[in-house]
């Protein structure tokens, strides 16, 4: 695959649609992971064959009602949708607390047939793990999946240990010879130990604590994690010109926000930082969201060459 200047430069701009603030102070985790969008597309432009592999769920434990957040499955199954539009096998994994969730959001996205591998709260992997390799899994992408931090705990952003709602996926993770790419936005999500743990401990509240310890090959950090789904989806349209309208035509609000709906109608799903059941996503309503993602798409479908 070759890429020329424009198309980096694309995918430059897209990035920058993803890099911003809104409430974490993670300014400073955006520049050291700057170019993070480009590597992760181009791994998966690249491969002579993609066979990928979502982890996803980030179980809220003091939701109204307790139950995953809404950032991660939206992008997972937008992601899902994607790739199953451009004939790549895909399958998302989560564990039990966020089985519904997930499911909800797979359904929304009418992803298909996209497997989902469920593993039992506080059980092993090797279940999932065993699944992935018999399906020939070549990437595996984390989004907005709670990783273990320095002493081995998952921690939310209040610092809170979620051990006993959340089985780490991080073994899933790091468990075959895939390549491993990762989405996150706040520094304790699988993939943000590729950031140094002095960052975002000086800049993220309880970051000392929450800090992932588990690295990604690629990384890309989102102001939401979503965000991060659209940009990829963005940005190998950029790259692989007979994925293009297929994978343009995934970027689409209505199917967003079928999605959303149907993880919180049907999950149920929570807004990760308010709690409440509400068609929200880290307190932001759906049109602040389908702005972002229209913008993502408008630079995608520019000419590069223009």
């Amino acid at each position: 695959m070759t890429v020329l200047e424009p198309q980096r430069a694309q995918i430059t701009r897209i990035e920058a649609l993803i890099h911003e603030e809104v409430g974490r102070n993670v300014g400073r985790l955006f520049e050291a992971t700057r170019g993070g969008l480009f590597a992760a597309a181009s791994a998966l432009a690249s491969a002579p064959r993609v066979s990928l592999g979502i982890i996803t769920g980030f179980y809220v434990p003091g939701g109204t009602p307790p139950a995953a957040e809404t950032d991660g499955p939206v992008g997972a199954a937008l992601l899902a949708a994607a790739f199953a539009r451009v004939g790549v096998a895909c399958r998302v994994a989560t564990d039990e607390p966020c089985r519904a969730t997930c499911a909800a959001a797979l359904r929304g996205a009418d992803a298909g047939t996209t497997p989902l591998d469920v593993v039992p709260l506080g059980g092993a992997v090797d279940g999932a793990v065993d699944a992935w390799r018999r399906a020939g899994v070549t990437h595996a992408l984390s989004i907005e999946r709670c990783g273990r931090s320095a002493d081995g705990a998952p921690r939310n952003m209040r610092g809170e240990d979620i051990g006993a709602f959340t089985t780490p996926l991080d073994e899933l993770f790091t468990a075959g010879s895939w390549r491993r790419l990762a989405i996150g936005d706040g520094g304790n999500e699988i993939g943000m130990g590729s950031v140094p743990a002095t960052l975002i401990g000086e800049f993220v509240a309880h970051g000392e604590t929450i800090a992932c310890a588990t690295p990604a090959d690629h990384l890309i950090v989102a102001g939401v994690s979503n965000w991060g789904a659209y940009a990829l989806i963005a940005a190998l349209a950029v790259l692989r010109r007979d994925w293009r309208d297929a994978l343009l035509a995934t970027l689409d609000a209505a199917r967003d926000a079928a999605i959303l709906r149907t993880m919180v109608e049907e999950g149920p799903a929570v807004d990760g930082v308010t709690r409440q059941r509400t068609l929200t996503v880290d307190t932001l309503p759906m049109d602040v969201h389908h702005a972002k993602l229209r913008a993502i798409r408008a630079v995608a479908e520019a000419d590069a060459t223009a």
